[in-house]
C-alpha cells in the first residue's frame, strides 16, 4: 500500500533513521544440522522461522532477512514505528517463551538502537530494503556475544535506556566488541516488570550488589558473593562466569589503569 502511494520509493538510496534492530541465531546450529535427516532439518526450520516471523510482524517489525537459520529485523523502518525499542524487546521476550514451548531450539537474540541508513541497496537490476551502519553492526556483534555470558538476550546500553521501567534487566558487562574502538555497556532482557515475580528481582538486586564488588575491585567480596549466589542459582552462567573472573583477578589483579572493558576478540 506504501509503495503504491509513493512509487518513488522503488528506486536505490537510503536516508537516516532512528531504528532498532533485532538480530537472531540458533545456538549450535551448525551441530544440530549435521546430525538431522535434511528434509527433517529444513522441515523443523521452516517451522521454526515462520513462528519467529509472526511474532516479529505481530510487534511491528519488519522481517529484513534470513541467513540460514539466522534472522534479522528492524523495528521502525520503512514505516515510524512509536516507542519501536520496547516493542523489540517484548517481541524477543515472546519470541524466547514461544520456543520454550514449541521447538527445541535454543536461541540467542541482539537489540540494539541508534541512527542508520535505510533504503533501497543492490543494483539497478535487484535491491532489497535494508538498514546498515555501526548501530545494526552493533546490533550483530551483540547477538554473538551471548556466547561469551551464556545468555539469551542482550541488549546494548542505546536500547535499555529507552525502556524506562517496562522491562526486568540486568548489567552484563563493559564490552568493546571486534571491530569497534568504543566500548559499549550491555545487559541481559530478563523480564517485563508486570511479569517479574519476587526471586526474579531478588536475584537481580543481589547480582548488582556482587557486581558492584567487582566493579570496586573488591575480588574477595565479590567472589565470596557471587559464590552466595551459585548455591540459590546454581544454573546462571554469568553467576558462574563473574565467579570464575573474581577468582582469576584475586591472583593476578589487572594493571591500575584497568577500565572494567571486556574485550570481545571474537564475533
Amino acid at each position: 500500500e506504501i509503495i503504491l502511494k509513493k512509487q518513488d520509493m522503488l528506486k536505490l538510496g537510503g536516508e537516516k533513521r532512528y531504528c532498532t534492530v533485532f538480530f537472531s541465531d540458533i545456538q549450535g546450529f551448525t551441530s544440530i544440522s549435521e546430525q538431522r535427516d535434511p528434509v527433517d532439518l529444513v522441515e523443523s526450520l521452516n517451522h521454526y522461522l515462520n513462528r519467529v516471523t509472526q511474532i516479529i510482524l505481530q510487534h511491528g517489525g519488519m522481517l529484513d532477512k534470513y541467513e540460514g537459520d539466522a534472522v534479522m529485523a528492524v523495528f521502525g523502518a520503512p514505516l515510524e514505528l512509536p516507542g519501536h525499542p520496547v516493542k523489540a524487546c517484548r517481541c524477543a521476550l515472546e519470541i524466547q517463551k514461544a520456543l520454550q514451548r514449541d521447538s527445541s531450539y535454543p536461541t540467542r537474540i541482539g537489540i540494539n538502537t541508534g541512527e542508520m541508513i535505510a533504503g533501497n541497496m543492490g543494483s539497478a537490476t535487484r535491491f532489497n530494503y535494508t538498514v546498515i551502519g555501526d548501530a545494526v553492526n552493533l546490533g550483530s556483534r551483540l547477538e554473538g556475544a551471548n556466547k561469551q555470558y551464556g545468555s539469551r538476550i542482550m541488549i546494548s546500553e542505546f536500547t535499555a535506556r529507552e525502556l524506562k521501567n517496562e522491562f526486568v534487566i540486568r548489567e552484563l558487562d563493559l564490552i568493546r566488541v571486534k571491530g569497534k574502538s568504543r566500548p559499549v555497556k550491555v545487559y541481559e532482557l530478563m523480564e517485563k516488570s508486570e511479569d517479574a515475580d519476587i526471586a526474579l528481582l531478588q536475584l537481580c538486586r543481589r547480582y548488582h550488589e556482587a557486581l558492584e564488588a567487582y566493579h570496586r575491585r573488591d575480588w574477595t567480596g565479590a567472589e565470596t558473593a557471587f559464590q552466595i549466589l551459585m548455591k540459590s542459582y546454581p544454573h546462571d552462567p554469568v553467576i558462574a562466569l563473574y565467579r570464575e573472573r573474581c577468582n582469576g583477578y584475586r591472583s593476578a589483579p589487572p594493571a591500575q589503569d584497568w577500565d572494567g572493558v571486556f574485550e570481545m576478540l571474537t564475533k
